[in-house]
């Protein structure tokens, strides 16, 4: 029970990624708001979490809209009291090359990473001074934090950025025992991955497999995709980490794709 009564907002909570993590911070004691777009059948709701002894809500949040996401937060704390943990996952992917980019897929594509990052940021840090427990704020990049690949531009562009801006949360919250830090999964089966399969394939002219064996897997040392418990297990460690020595960094969970 790492995260015994702890307050936890997961962004892009109802699938993938950031529904694993809902369900492990649960399992590991948290008070989990799981923060979507759309939350629909399919998707993670609270009741899943409640089946497992978890306590959960759920709130329609879209991450570029800002009085929603200070609206979601405000109900949030309303319901368990603060917020000590913020995981800023909801993402979308466009694959197309840089001539071929409309501007509005690009700025989409930035409105959702980073935007959204800041928005919900702001929203948390500003309930964790008022509380004076501090937190932790957990960005979800991607390899692609530190590596480009063709196809990616506005993804690669956005996910640097969020590096970018943790090292700053963590600079400006440390007074406030605010920590801030990145996870940078490698390739992760999860739905957006498993559309991005197809589209590669058609762009490159390449088959299918192909873009798993010699495009997404291709740097690994053992062929092997990232998990979405891979990641659910880093994002407990980082949230449960007891001071700042840990603050500002970048972790990356990739089969060894990118070493630092």
């Amino acid at each position: 029970m790492l995260l015994k009564d702890k307050v936890a907002v997961i962004t892009g909570a109802a699938s993938g990624i950031g529904k694993e993590i809902a369900l492990e911070y649960a399992k590991a004691g948290a008070k989990v708001v799981i923060a979507d777009l759309v939350l629909e059948a399919g998707t993670l709701t609270a009741n899943e979490i409640r089946e497992v002894g978890g306590t959960a809500m759920a709130v329609a949040m879209d991450v570029t809209n800002e009085a929603q996401v200070d609206k979601a937060i405000a109900d949030a704390v309303a319901a368990y009291g603060g917020i000590d943990i913020l995981i800023s996952n909801a993402g979308i992917q466009i694959i197309s090359a840089v001539v071929d980019l409309t501007f509005d897929n690009w700025k989409k594509m930035l409105a959702i990473h980073l935007d959204g990052a800041f928005l919900t940021t702001r929203a948390c840090m500003r309930e964790m001074i008022k509380s004076g427990k501090g937190g932790s704020v957990i960005y979800m990049g991607s390899v692609h934090s530190h590596e480009g690949s063709p196809l990616k531009a506005p993804y690669v562009a956005a996910k640097h950025g969020l590096v970018g801006l943790a090292k700053v949360v963590a600079k400006e919250g440390a007074k406030n025992n605010i920590r801030a830090n990145v996870i940078c999964p490698g390739f992760v089966r999860t739905p957006l991955v498993d559309k991005q399969i197809p589209e590669q394939s058609k762009a490159l002219g390449i088959s299918e497999d192909d873009v798993i064996k010699k495009v997404m897997l291709k740097d690994t040392v053992d062929g092997e995709f990232t998990t979405t418990h891979d990641v659910a297990e880093t994002a407990i460690f980082l949230a449960a980490f007891p001071s700042n020595a840990l603050t500002g960094q970048s972790i990356v969970v990739s089969h060894g794709w990118y070493m630092q």
